[in-house]
């Protein structure tokens, strides 16, 4: 039995699948290495497909060398979109990190498996909060209806700004490193003033070795008050959401 395969239809199709694997193997939470390889290559034609009557009306000519420099252009502008995205999920790392510096809890890193480095304890934490805190509130797709933008907004014979990527990705460390500290930073105030009345006892008391106290002091105001801190999380997830959005609108020109 013979077959009619549309070249271009399916050249479409690849292309786009090319940019949504670049895009999944940067952008949390689909960049996890719980999801298998296969599956997240399955995952990326399946989105591509829905897309495919905007993708086939923006092939270019079907010729080798534009076809490889258009998969190059796919991979940079999926491993951009992720990359945004994944630099305002990083806030909520940043702000577990954080609480582990100020509490001493860095002393107890760990390789975690998953990202495969060394991970503190409040900073992977959050990190699996937020990841379960995404999926639950189904944030997961608004991410996802973000990137589908991108194919409207940024076809495949599209050029890509590389002015308005450095713009997004001074704003987005600017804004990572903010909402680290306003999620993180009440608990780090008290810290500090944990830290600042444990040095005016020794003051007053040198003998009382206060600072070796201030250990166990600290790690138990950090496990008192980590859940005040982490009631924030749905908040500051929300807006990490719009902002990841946004900024993938913004990039693709939308």
């Amino acid at each position: 039995m013979n077959a009619d395969v549309p070249i271009a239809e399916l050249l479409a199709i690849m292309l786009g699948a090319v940019r949504a694997g670049a895009w999944m193997m940067i952008c949390p939470p689909f960049n996890s290495r719980m999801i298998p390889g296969p599956v997240k290559a399955l995952l990326s034609v399946g989105i591509a497909l829905p897309m495919a009557p905007y993708l086939r009306g923006t092939l270019p000519s079907i010729e080798t060398s534009e076809i490889i420099a258009c998969a190059a252009l796919q991979v940079f502008i999926g491993a951009a979109l992720g990359f945004i995205t994944a630099l305002l999920f990083a806030a909520l790392q940043a702000a577990g990190d954080l609480i582990d510096v100020f509490g001493g809890f860095t002393l107890a890193m760990a390789f975690d498996p998953l990202s495969l480095s060394q991970s503190s304890i409040f900073g992977r934490f959050y990190n699996l909060v937020a990841i379960t805190l995404l999926f639950a509130t189904e944030g997961h797709q608004l991410v996802l209806r973000g990137f589908l933008q991108s194919y409207e907004a940024l076809p495949l014979n599209a050029m890509f700004s590389m002015e308005t990527f450095s713009k997004l990705l001074i704003e987005g460390i600017g804004e990572m490193f903010l909402a680290a500290l306003q999620i993180a930073g009440p608990l780090i105030a008290v810290l500090f003033l944990t830290d600042v009345a444990f040095g005016l006892l020794n003051r007053v008391a040198p003998a009382l070795n206060a600072f070796q106290l201030g250990f166990p002091a600290k790690i138990f105001l950090v496990l008192t008050l980590s859940g005040t801190a982490i009631a924030m999380l749905p908040g500051a997830l929300d807006a990490i959401v719009d902002k990841a959005v946004s900024a993938v609108v913004q990039l693709t020109g939308g």
